[in-house]
């Protein structure tokens, strides 16, 4: 079942307030309200701009809470020498660059020393993950996913494509995928995705991972959309993620 739209307005008319927290060792126990960003030294509050500059993978400086790494790549965008795997990541809510901090450079990373970096190209999605996008569900994000897939085939038509996406990020798999039926992804990975346990369109179920942490209000039960520390963790998962993308795709 979609969002509801009572769901979808809180998510948009409160996703930019911002609470008066403390670094995590010290912060109130009093939950946080509905979809707001904590203001945790580092984390990159209001920097989701349209996707940053570099030269291939990691081609700028950044970082945030829970990542490690350059937050913008752009291997596809760059034309970079065609390889085994090519990665369309969608970073969150927000984020930086345009792979963002949580998720999006500790996944290369791992990728990276799972099959070798010469097997993986990545590429970010440059949409505005601002607030109001997640009341379009990945309406912003999707046909720019779709464009990315389209020209990572047309430079290497042998390449594995996956698809990935972190919290809003998410929402933009779900919409690109819909539009790639005579393109199927080898593969869909998702962290903290709002619409977690439904279907990815063009996806079979084996080759889907979802990543929904204990505690996280966006893609768990009750879905209440507080962002927590659960939502900020999936860094954790980078070397899982890696590993499921290594096994669908074939590349090790």
């Amino acid at each position: 079942m979609l969002l509801s739209n009572n769901i979808l307005l809180a998510l948009t008319t409160t996703a930019t307030a911002l609470p008066n927290a403390l670094p995590p060792t010290k912060r109130s126990a009093a939950p946080a309200p509905a979809f707001s960003w904590p203001s945790w030294p580092g984390f990159p509050v209001g920097g989701g701009g349209g996707g940053g500059s570099g030269s291939g993978s990691g081609g700028s400086s950044g970082g945030g809470f829970g990542g490690t790494g350059s937050n913008t790549a752009n291997d596809v965008s760059n034309k970079a020498p065609c390889k085994a795997i090519t990665v369309i990541f969608a970073r969150g809510t927000s984020e930086s660059g345009n792979i963002g901090s949580v998720i999006g450079p500790p996944l290369l990373k791992s990728l990276q020393a799972k099959v070798g970096a010469s097997d993986v190209n990545y590429q970010g999605v440059p949409y505005p993950a601002n607030a109001a996008g997640n009341s379009q569900q990945g309406g912003t994000g999707g046909p720019l996913m779709v464009s990315l897939v389209q020209q990572a085939l047309q430079q290497c038509p042998s390449t594995k494509i996956v698809l990935s996406g972190y919290s809003q990020g998410g929402l933009v798999v779900h919409k690109a995928a819909q539009s790639l039926s005579a393109t199927p992804p080898a593969a869909a990975v998702i962290f903290g995705d709002p619409q977690n346990g439904q279907s990815v369109a063009n996806v079979p179920a084996a080759d889907l991972k979802e990543f929904c942490a204990q505690g996280d209000g966006v893609c768990g039960t009750p879905r209440t959309f507080s962002i927590t520390s659960a939502h900020l963790s999936y860094g954790k998962n980078a070397d899982e993620a890696a590993a499921f993308i290594a096994s669908v795709t074939g590349v090790s």
